[in-house]
């Protein structure tokens, strides 16, 4: 198995072979127009081809920049919200070593990378700052305005910090800025400052950016090979085009699968992993699933849940609750390193009947008890197969999911690339601070409270 695989064996006891091929021309179709820009949010497509548009120079120029910031860096803040940083997460905390970030510097291979900016935590800024004081640190700055509020805030706070400690001209040498290309508060900061700076395409929305600089930079200053992250992306691309089959189109197989189980009332999707090095990129997909998808009063609602350890506060809701969900599984075939269960004299704990056997195995029947239960009690199961966790096969699983993403809002009847709902929140919350322009919103909200 050299690439992802799809396993839709055990769907089948809820969905009729025939219904799925029913669909095979309209997904087909909607393969097309994610292609030819022929339906609504034709103009963020640009991340449909960019696998495969990414050039020498571009690599060069992201691996600079991370060699640069990897050199002065004993850490290393991403600042961004949403599809800014989730990506960038999701395939870090997947190929990295869990525990690299408690090691001293001597023994860490890569900086440090932390996260700010996703929240408006005060504590959790203070705390940041305070672990930030006694080291070095840089700042990579994602925000297509500079005024997102979350970001904004962090980066304000953060760059005053850094440049207190190391002084302005030392900052900017520390600091990257990822944003639009010509306008925006943060394009003006970056070039008043002269910060380096890397562009977030226009026709590239932000929870599919995570191959443009959004992902690469920081992914590169953890020590990933980003060049085969995009290889993998690019296997998948190709594999997709709009002349492949429907039967081996796997990412509208997916998309079909999921709409069909939808319009039987299955409403919610469960991304299930067995393994912990995968929750942000669940974090990431439910994003990605989330913000394409719900909008006019429709959408499958995307949930995610760490099995086996969600089993064990989830698994009885999953078992035995409202019949309203299905499961897709991201299963690793063979993880990368290897640890076996030793012989015990006493075997108070029961378990020398498993001595010799790798832990692996013990998950991996986990894995099939648990997915032959669920089937059992009423939830169809799709299963992703992953050879191993490395950059290939993450990155084939991004662009699958994507792709499967565009697909599933046209058939779905929806434009999956804006997410007109975002900004409700945001106005009242500038309402409720008083934000000079927002006067006669702060009064009626007031009016209400």
């Amino acid at each position: 198995m050299d690439s992802i695989q799809l396993n839709i064996k055990q769907v089948f006891d809820f969905l009729s072979e025939e219904s799925i091929l029913n669909q095979s021309a309209r997904a087909s179709a909607c393969n097309l127009a994610l292609h030819d820009g022929s339906r609504e949010g034709n103009d963020f497509l640009g991340w449909v081809n960019l696998p495969s548009s990414i050039t020498e120079e571009d690599f060069r120029e992201i691996e600079d920049a991370a060699t640069v910031l990897r050199t002065h860096c004993d850490a290393v803040v991403v600042v961004g919200i949403g599809g800014s940083y989730l990506g960038a997460r999701a395939v870090i905390d997947a190929l990295s070593d869990s525990f690299d970030w408690l090691y001293e510097k001597e023994k860490r291979k890569n900086p440090v990378i932390l996260y700010a900016g996703n929240n408006i935590g005060e504590d959790y800024l203070h705390e940041l700052m305070d672990w930030l004081d006694n080291r070095e640190f840089g700042i990579i700055n994602i925000s297509k305005s500079g005024t997102t509020t979350e970001p904004a805030i962090a980066f304000r706070l953060l760059k005053d910090m850094l440049e207190s400690k190391v002084g302005k001209d030392e900052a900017r040498q520390r600091i990257v800025a990822i944003t639009d290309a010509s306008k925006g508060a943060l394009r003006s900061l970056a070039t008043t400052e002269g910060y380096k700076t890397f562009v977030i395409p226009d026709n590239v929305g932000g929870r599919y950016s995570v191959l443009t600089p959004v992902g690469l930079l920081p992914i590169a200053v953890a020590g990933i090979n980003i060049r085969k992250l995009v290889a993998g992306a690019a296997e998948i691309e190709k594999a997709t085009e709009p002349s492949t089959s429907f039967d081996y189109n796997l990412p509208a197989i997916y998309a079909v699968i999921r709409n069909e189980l939808y319009k039987q009332g299955k409403k919610i999707e469960i991304l299930v992993n067995y393994h912990p090095k995968l929750h942000f990129l669940a974090e990431w997909w439910k994003q990605l699933y989330g913000e394409s998808e719900g909008k006019e009063n429709v959408g499958i609602f995307p949930a995610a849940v760490d099995f086996t350890t969600d089993l064990h506060s989830m698994g009885q809701w999953i078992q035995e609750g409202e019949r309203t969900i299905f499961e897709t599984v991201i299963s690793v075939k063979e993880p990368n390193k290897k640890v076996q269960i030793p012989h015990d004299k006493r075997d108070l704990d029961g378990l020398n009947f498993l001595e010799g056997k790798r832990v692996d195995e013990v998950n991996k029947m986990a894995e099939l008890g648990t997915r032959i239960a669920h089937v059992d009690g009423g939830v169809p199961n799709l299963l992703i197969e992953l050879p191993e966790l490395n950059e290939k096969y993450i990155g084939q699983l991004i662009y699958f999911f994507e792709k499967a993403c565009g697909i599933s809002g046209y058939l779905l009847g929806i434009n999956p690339f804006n997410q007109p709902g975002v900004e409700a929140y945001k106005k009242n919350m500038f309402a409720l601070l008083e934000k000079p322009g927002y006067e006669e919103a702060t009064r009626a909200i007031k009016a209400r409270l």
